[in-house]
């Protein structure tokens, strides 16, 4: 029998070819995740351990900056006093905060997030372990920095040049001291690192005399931990130390977590893929085992039992699936190499490290690619075992017993309907208990609608057949009755469609709609012509807000200033905004249900509604405030407004709170023009802030990108991973075609015989895979559909303004697609329809 399996492999290596490409894809996709995931896994922990390798001890403060009753890092004495500790060979003492380079275009060099500002601390031999430098040396004095060779090379900088570097404040210009390669985790994120003289970085981001962290490197000889035993009495209460090698531990552990989540994510992809393939798979191995049926019989009828015929199936399949697994482990290898490459194209640089291939994603491509091809095999295999010797007289053609189609559509409505109610039940609790009975529910749903797609082929493939006979005459006549003359070959060719296709309907349903929700919250609360933020996210220093204050034909400005308040009533501290009364009004929506918004220039406060009612108050109540600087205030209530995503609960004049706070953390400035948006008015926004590239000026367009932009950007990379499924799916059609022409032969040379020409032949063929391509879309549109709005209602309290939208455009879009994916996928087997030969057709068996 494993020499029979083995001959029926090579007999139909064409047939089988599709079914060893599916399960290749899926086995690339699995090995391929695995390979790059410990291959970068490893780059990071190399690149961690490097970082920390001479590192003996690492101390961090924790102190609060902002409190003027705490030292805010460890001093110039805390240093002095860990250098004196036995074994200590030097202690280098490190602040850091943001930095952005200009290059030549004036653009920020660099991710935004990730790019750094720190400080060269040399040790008596004036270098810094932390720094290798390949040109120059470190900035020892105000007005020199030091730049990563990357960043340098990117701005074209050589040592003596003027460079222009923002912070938090104006942007100023430096010398190029020195040019130096890091192990830095923001360089290797694809950012910058500028390195100051101490006590500029100190200036800058701290305060003179003080650091956030210390590194402590040992002599020869010396043990880390009795370091680490000596320097922990000598520190204050709010900073901690930790060998390097801990600390290195640390991070690695880090990185494998945040890998773990990508590798997950990756992987469910990977499956999704696999389980579209097992359709193609059944598919595949149902038609072969249809085709041998009098073979099988013979055998059957000479002694051979239904376990050895079952065997002899999954024989064939387990050769099928291991070949397909060498294939695609090699395939995965070259994909995981790819990505690397990838990244680094879009500027995301990953650490150097060589190519990891570990036992693991070997055994996870053989273990997936053969026992999935195995499952896939085995219900055909099964089937074929049934089969009497008898039917060695009868057709090739088996039909399903009404009892068999009977219990399979009972089956496949009773799963469906349990899954609907799961979902319908997720769809009304609501938050991560409604999503699970959701997620729960949609594979219920899936796998009964699966099991009911042969059934439902004929009803909704008989809607669309007057379509096919007026166009096309007789060809769509016969194309209409093949599609459903096998409704099982046809449900299980359209479910891998279905399912790509559910899940592809689902999140374009649930991310148009979010993104609408979003755009409108945008566009209903934003009046500004223009958002001012840091490209990295942190706080605009006072200066810009004064800048833009005096800038020519700005008629409002209001800052979105985080302000600490804490209701004495409660000691319970209450999330404020300080802005620009009157000018709020111009650059916000501000909806008031009580009270005047105006008051807010009288020192009144303005509450959200929510807020409000929860504690209580309403205008004219006296609310005693305790500021961030431990000063009491009592602050009457002015206003109450309906809550808005871009309004803080408490609003205060800036004028109250400046007092109160050394440095303003201002998020977001919003500004007004006289004339609205105009490249001129940018212009002059851009010039009052001086040009800094470390500043982003966007309008309300590029304001409604930068909320709603996300969900495109996901909707995209969720598209991208999906396209393996979909290939697969298209393989699926092209393989059930290809495989049904073969089955015809007799039909189609007669049909040729008694006059249906080659064209008509083609477009037979042709009309049949668009209708199963355009019923799997429909039915995977309709349950994404479903899906998509269930997941919605999930989120729906969390978004103002949520209502479900449908993208009709992109569900058009889809349909077209399936219908373009059945004309592909039938060229090559409308090709062969075409050109066989009429005498050799019919010719009997």
């Amino acid at each position: 029998m494993f020499r029979t399996a083995l001959r029926n492999v090579f007999a139909h290596k064409a047939r089988l070819s599709m079914t060893v490409l599916a399960v290749m894809l899926g086995v690339a996709f699995v090995s391929g995740t695995l390979v790059f995931a410990d291959t970068l896994s490893n780059a990071f922990r190399n690149q961690s351990a490097k970082s920390y390798d001479d590192v003996a001890v690492a101390v961090t403060s924790y102190a609060d900056p902002d409190d003027p009753e705490e030292a805010p890092g460890l001093s110039g004495e805390d240093l002095d006093r860990i250098a004196a500790v036995d074994g200590v060979a030097g202690v280098y003492g490190r602040v850091e905060g943001f930095a952005g380079v200009a290059g030549p275009d004036g653009k920020l060099i660099g991710v935004g997030w990730s790019n750094k500002g720190s400080n060269f601390a040399p040790g008596e031999d004036g270098k810094d372990p932390a720094y290798t430098f390949t040109d120059g040396s470190g900035p020892v004095k105000d007005g020199q920095i030091a730049l990563d060779e990357e960043s340098a090379a990117k701005g074209g900088y050589e040592v003596g040049d003027r460079v222009r570097v923002a912070t938090n404040g104006p942007v100023k210009e430096y010398t190029l001291s020195g040019v130096f390669t890091t192990e830095d985790g923001a360089v290797n994120a694809g950012g910058s690192l500028v390195l100051f003289d101490t006590a500029v970085a100190q200036e800058q981001y701290l305060r003179q005399g003080y650091f956030e962290d210390v590194t402590v490197v040992a002599a020869p000889g010396a043990d880390d931990t009795e370091i680490l035993a000596a320097v922990e009495p000598l520190l204050p209460d709010t900073a901690e130390a930790r060998t390097g090698q801990a600390l290195a531990d640390e991070q690695a552990g880090q990185i494998e977590q945040g890998l773990g989540s990508l590798k997950q994510v990756l992987l469910g992809f990977a499956g999704i893929a696999l389980f579209v393939g097992v359709f193609l798979i059944s598919n595949t191995f149902t038609m072969l085992v249809a085709q041998r049926t009098r073979e099988i019989a013979l055998m059957r009828a000479v002694g051979a039992s239904r376990r050895q015929i079952t065997r002899s199936v999954l024989a064939e399949a387990a050769l099928v699936g291991l070949v397909a697994s060498a294939v695609g482990f090699a395939l995965g290898v070259g994909l995981a190499v790819g990505l690397r490459s990838g990244m680094a194209a879009f500027d995301m640089k990953m650490p150097d490290g060589p190519l990891v291939l570990s036992a693991t994603p070997v055994i996870a491509a053989l273990a997936v690619g053969v026992l999935i091809t195995v499952f896939a095999a085995w219900l055909p295999g099964r089937r074929a075992a049934k089969i009497p010797p008898v039917a060695a007289m009868n057709s090739v053609h088996t039909v399903a017993t009404t009892k068999s189609l009977v219990v399979r559509n009972s089956i496949g409505a009773a799963v469906t309907a349990l899954g609907a109610a799961g979902i319908v039940t997720g769809a009304s609790t609501g938050g991560d208990d409604g999503r699970m009975y959701i997620a729960a529910g949609a594979f219920l749903t899936l796998i009964g609608v699966i099991v009911l797609i042969p059934l439902l082929s004929r009803p909704v493939i008989a809607l669309v057949r007057p379509l096919l006979v007026g166009p096309f005459g007789v060809a769509g006549r016969l194309a209409g009755q093949n599609a459903v003359r096998n409704p099982r070959r046809t449900g299980a060719t359209a479910s891998a469609l279905a399912i790509g296709l559910t899940l592809v309907t689902g999140l374009s349903v649930l991310g148009v709609t979010v993104g609408t929700a979003i755009d409108k919250m945008t566009t209903d609360n934003i009046k500004a012509d223009y958002m001012v933020t840091m490209a990295n996210g942190g706080d605009l220093d006072r200066s810009a807000l004064t800048a833009l204050q005096k800038a020519e034909g700005v008629s409002a400005v209001s800052p979105q200033q985080d302000a600490y308040l804490q209701a004495d009533d409660d000691h319970v501290s209450v999330s404020a905004s300080a802005v620009t009364p009157g000018d709020l009004q111009e650059v916000l929506n501000v909806d008031v249900v009580s009270g005047d918004i105006d008051s807010l220039a009288e020192g009144r406060i303005a509450v959200a509604e929510t807020t409000a009612g929860s504690r209580g108050w309403k205008p004219g109540d006296r609310i005693p405030f305790t500021f961030a600087d431990g000063k009491k205030a009592t602050l009457a209530v002015g206003a109450v407004y309906k809550d808005s995503d871009f309004l803080s609960p408490v609003l205060i004049d800036t004028a109250v709170v400046s007092g109160h706070e050394s440095q303003p953390h201002i998020r977001q400035i919003f500004v007004k023009t006289e004339g609205g948006r105009s490249a001129a008015n940018e212009k002059v926004l851009v010039d009052a802030l001086g040009d800094n590239p470390a500043i982003t000026v966007m309008d309300r367009q590029d304001i409604r990108d930068e909320f709603g932009g996300v969900i495109s950007t996901l909707l995209n990379v969720m598209y991208g991973l999906l396209a393996m499924a979909l290939v697969i799916a298209v393989l699926g059609v092209v393989n059930t075609l290809a495989m049904s022409v073969f089955e015809r032969q007799q039909e189609i040379g007669m049909l040729r015989a008694i006059g249906l020409d080659r064209r008509r032949v083609k477009r037979m063929v042709r009309l049949e895979a668009v209708v199963i391509s355009v019923f799997g879309a429909v039915v995977g549109i309709g349950l994404g559909t479903f899906l998509g709005w269930a997941i919605g209602e999930t989120v729906a309290d969390e978004i103002p303004g949520y209502a479900l939208v449908l993208p009709w455009d992109r569900i058009g879009i889809f349909v077209v697609l399936a219908g373009l994916v059945g004309v592909l996928a039938a060229l090559w087997p409308a090709r062969n329809a075409a050109r066989l030969n009429m005498l050799s057709a019919i010719r009997a068996e």
